[in-house]
């Protein structure tokens, strides 16, 4: 199993960026709210995920998503989701999360539809 990473960092035009990598589970999902809260605490509500390097994703690592998604959009932000592998967007599309959340291919989209409105 490979060891779960998170980090953040912010783009020029303000949105936090929070990378996740590794293993997403019940045992690493509080590493996820930390930097979720974090980047809240910091009045960060532009909030681009980027999957690029997770590579499993349990029913506790969705639920994360689901705890920040109403406070951020009552703030006037959004959490969008980029850069998924096939395997993680699957376990995504089977719980009927696009209808929730905008995915995007990559991490740049993500951040550019912030400044378009989208």
């Amino acid at each position: 199993m490979t060891e779960f990473k998170t980090s953040t960092s912010k783009s020029p035009d303000g949105v936090c960026v929070i990378s996740i990598g590794g293993y997403l589970d019940a045992h690493t999902a509080s590493d996820l709210e930390r930097n979720m809260q974090q980047a809240i605490d910091e009045n960060c509500t532009k909030i681009v995920v980027d999957f690029a390097t997770l590579e499993y994703i349990s029913s506790a690592g969705l639920g994360v998503f689901m705890v920040f998604i109403e406070p951020v959009r009552l703030a006037g932000g959004d959490i969008k989701l980029a850069a998924m592998t096939e395997k993680v967007f699957s376990v995504f599309d089977l719980l009927g999360f696009p209808a929730l959340f905008t995915i995007y291919k990559s991490v740049p989209q993500a951040i550019e539809s912030f400044s378009l409105g989208g």
